[in-house]
């Protein structure tokens, strides 16, 4: 089991930074690849960025590249979304999630796909004003 809680969110101006965290508990943490995804009002939950298990593969959507970095510290349990330049089309409800596969699985990927992930926070609240 990992337990994701997220923070770090709250009401920015355009062009404005911000960073949401992730925080895991649970010892399968770093057996995980980690994504955030986001969704707003009366929309899809759409994938944002993820990060594979080791750390050293990350996949992000068109519309964030350049601007947002995701990391992560398996030492601390933790994933950040680092989130640059930021636009009004950002406003959304961010949310961590956790891709389980085991000792078995040998491939060091990203998935981008919401039906994969296994385990998913509570959200935090970003809004961007104009």
């Amino acid at each position: 089991q990992v337990q994701l809680v997220e923070s770090g969110g709250g009401l920015v101006q355009a062009g404005d930074s911000l960073r949401v965290s992730c925080a895991a508990s649970g010892r399968t943490f770093g057996s995980c690849a980690v994504a955030w995804f986001r969704q707003a009002p009366g929309k899809e939950r759409e994938f944002v960025a993820g990060i594979s298990r080791s750390g050293t593969v990350t996949e992000y959507r068109g519309s964030v590249k350049g601007r947002f970095a995701i990391s992560r510290d398996n030492v601390k349990n933790m994933v950040y979304l680092q989130m640059n330049s930021l636009k009004p089309e950002d406003t959304a409800v961010y949310y961590c999630a956790a891709d389980y596969k085991p000792p078995s699985y040998t491939r060091d990927n990203v998935r981008r796909v919401l039906a994969e992930y296994d385990y998913w926070g509570q959200g935090t609240q970003v809004t961007v004003s104009s």
